[in-house]
């Protein structure tokens, strides 16, 4: 058991070192959404009117709306940053060091999961305080209750770029692989519009979006930051992390890669 924890926490801290010293990153995090809150949502306000749907009783401004996609975006583009470290760690060797270690590779993989997770969330929280100081703000317990949506939906899209990472052969072959996964992820979601909304332009569209898991990860957020809980949004975003992790687990098996091949 003390071994177990003491990679969990060399892990970690070794996760939360890199994000320190790259403060760039963490700026891009903020930008991207602050972006599409402040400039691309006064914009689209007067396009996109919305009715009274769950978890909102009233109607609610567009800004209000696309806050917890956009959480959501904080957490897929940290994820797939997550991948991007792991490939790089690849080709310089340390993770080929890492995955030699005794402990079990499943453990190793989550510890570094579980990092990037933790770097994710403070990204959501800082972001949902600035958010609060243009005046766009959730009911006060939201901020409480939305943490474990956010630790499930970040596993879960962390899981995702940990399998693309195993996928993801060389480093230069990345920006156009995050393209083709970023990209359709976030705008064939809930993330900036409801579901209704593709309806009304496409079923077909509609369908696509409702089988998305990012989706679901959009909307346990958007329920858990008005304390409430979406049941079907959870099992699915759940199911899709168990799948996407096995599948990483499957990708690093080291009788599939070269990273456990001697000579």
């Amino acid at each position: 058991m003390t071994a177990y924890l003491t990679s969990l926490r060399a892990i970690v801290l070794r996760e939360g070192l890199r994000f320190i010293h790259q403060r760039e990153r963490f700026v891009a995090a903020l930008v991207r959404p602050l972006v599409w809150l402040l400039v691309f949502a006064a914009g689209f306000r007067a396009a996109l009117g919305l009715s009274i749907i769950p978890p909102y009783q009233t109607y609610i401004t567009y800004e209000t709306y696309i806050v917890p996609g956009l959480c959501g975006m904080i957490l897929l583009f940290n994820g797939m940053q997550s991948s991007l470290s792991l490939v790089y760690d690849r080709e310089m060797g340390s993770m080929k060091l890492l995955l030699t270690s005794p402990l079990p590779r499943g453990w190793l993989l989550f510890c570094k999961l579980l990092g990037s997770t933790a770097i994710s969330i403070l990204q959501v929280y800082a972001f949902l305080a600035i958010a609060a100081a243009f005046d766009i703000r959730m009911p006060g317990w939201g901020y409480v209750t939305v943490l474990p949506a956010l630790i499930v939906a970040g596993l879960m899209l962390g899981a995702l770029g940990l399998l693309l990472s195993s996928l993801i052969k060389q480093l230069e072959n990345f920006a156009g692989v995050m393209n083709f996964v970023i990209f359709p992820m976030f705008f064939l979601s809930s993330a900036l519009y409801p579901l209704w909304k593709m309806a009304e332009s496409s079923e077909l569209l509609h369908d696509i979006c409702a089988l998305n898991p990012f989706t679901h990860a959009v909307e346990l957020i958007r329920f858990a930051l008005y304390t409430q809980l979406n049941g079907s949004a959870l099992v699915w975003t759940f199911v899709a992390a168990s799948v996407f992790a096995t599948a990483a687990l499957i990708g690093y098996d080291p009788a599939r890669t070269r990273l456990g091949r001697r000579g």
